[in-house]
């Protein structure tokens, strides 16, 4: 079930139908919720159902076990189990083909060539986000960060909230948990705010799909495209991914909050970002920074940079898919953020790295804008070679003459697209509750903008972030 389809549109007016005006006691509201998620989860395939409700039983389970321990030894084996259990399953479902596969390759170099059999299993949607938030649980409360909470229905519900359950946000249990225990009231400022980002998450995804159009042309090109067609392409997945993936979680973020629950922000204007380790402070947050307590930090953190830097970042690429493109993608991102961090140590570069000024600003923006789209055509390429002869492309000053000027107009409307995704989010964060009042506006804009959506968009089109 897609946000930006009609038969999700039924499915949530039913929701709040029945559990705003029929249901007015916590425990009826707390199993609806529940079911409604399973309901959305099973749309796509409710035999991964089990999985899902399986892993929150033995996390729930192991938090409690874990909190009741009366020796240190006792709760690191616990926590142990709760790692291994969570990260083998989605090593089975998501990298066992990966590796049998790289390990195939490998052979091959050496003249052995090896039939390695694969288990070609599905990839349950969603997987990678609920296994990290439910490993979130028992690593805080082993940390003493929080208290086991008790309901086990609470902890389910929580971790298949259909809002975020299949792409995010990663919630903590600590962000989450306590509002299922305590089930707020629906409030129509909430709801009129939560309208307002479904809204802005509407229009981002509708853009998203139509920058996929130039997107593809570069990277799905059989033979060679000009120089302004790789940045055009380049520059178009960056709006795509980033108005796909920030689109849906503006959309999670608004549904949440018209049944009372606040979801914390996954984007804060990526693209405006002066420095690569900036972007990762706005970019996907809830895994930046879930990367950074739960492993940055485990493993030694500032002692040690380098190697935990790019340990993190390594795996941090290898979370978005079992792909050597996003193993390199990963690398990349943790080679400049350990650059950034080693030249801003340096007294040569210090007033560069801490200046004011807005035209030192625009030139660090600039920069960090370069090298993530550079990373981003890592992240979509099919190979390393592919990912090669694009960056060819974006270097090579050749040009088709005959496609100039249509290239240049999509160029410009690529550039227009990026553009407007940030605008409108800068919007929203600093004008959305002035805008909220003002009623007589407020809804013939918003009626608009979902009409507009709705007659250019691609309904049946599924958001990026799906596949990992």
């Amino acid at each position: 079930m897609l946000f930006n389809t009609p038969i999700f549109f039924v499915f949530f007016v039913v929701f709040l139908l029945i559990y705003g005006l029929l249901l007015v006691q916590k425990r009826p509201r707390l199993y609806f919720i529940l079911v409604a998620s399973f309901v959305f989860y099973g749309a796509w395939n409710y035999k991964f159902i089990p999985l899902l409700v399986g892993s929150s039983i033995i996390d729930y389970y192991l938090a409690l076990a874990i909190a009741a321990a009366s020796d240190q030894r006792r709760k690191k084996l616990l926590v142990t189990a709760s790692v291994a259990v969570n990260l083998g399953i989605l090593g089975l479902f998501k990298y066992a083909d990966f590796v049998l596969e790289s390990v195939a390759d490998f052979l091959l170099v050496f003249g052995m060539e090896a039939s390695v059999p694969t288990l070609s299993w599905v990839l349950p949607v969603g997987i990678s986000f609920y296994t990290f938030q439910s490993l979130s649980y028992t690593i805080d409360v082993y940390r003493g960060d929080m208290e086991p909470r008790r309901g086990l229905v609470h902890f389910t519900t929580a971790l298949a909230f259909f809002p975020q359950l299949v792409a995010g946000p990663i919630l903590r249990a600590r962000q989450i948990l306590p509002q299922f225990h305590t089930l707020p009231v629906p409030t129509w400022t909430g709801a009129r705010h939560g309208m307002l980002l479904v809204t802005s998450g509407l229009i981002k995804k509708t853009i998203a799909d139509l920058l996929a159009i130039p997107a593809a042309v570069l990277f799905e090109a059989d033979g060679p495209v000009s120089l302004i067609e790789a940045w055009t392409g380049t520059l178009a997945f960056a709006g795509q991914i980033y108005g796909d993936f920030a689109g849906y979680t503006d959309m999670a973020i608004g549904i949440a909050l018209m049944i009372g629950f606040k979801i914390p922000p996954n984007f804060n204007l990526p693209y405006f970002a002066v420095s690569p380790v900036d972007f990762w402070r706005r970019w996907h947050i809830s895994l930046s920074t879930w990367l950074r307590d739960y492993l940055y930090i485990s493993l030694g953190g500032k002692h040690q940079r380098v190697r935990n830097v790019m340990i993190t970042m390594l795996l941090g690429g290898l979370w978005h898919g079992a792909a050597w493109t996003f193993v390199a993608w990963g690398f990349f991102h943790g080679l400049i953020i350990v650059a950034t961090h080693y030249f801003g140590s340096l007294r040569t570069f210090s007033g560069f790295a801490n200046s004011t000024s807005r035209s030192v600003a625009l030139l660090k923006w600039a920069l960090t804008f370069y090298l993530v789209l550079i990373g981003w055509v890592l992240f979509r390429a099919h190979s390393i070679d592919d990912a090669w002869n694009i960056f060819l492309n974006l270097h090579t000053f050749a040009a088709l003459p005959e496609q100039g000027a249509v290239a240049g107009r999509v160029f410009i409307a690529t550039v227009v697209a990026v553009l407007w995704m940030h605008l409108q989010d800068w919007f929203v964060i600093r004008k959305g509750e002035a805008f909220e009042n003002r009623k007589w506006l407020f809804w013939p804009v918003l009626i608009f903008f979902q009409g507009l959506c709705l007659m250019t968009g691609e309904p049946s089109s599924e958001f990026i972030y799906f596949q990992f």
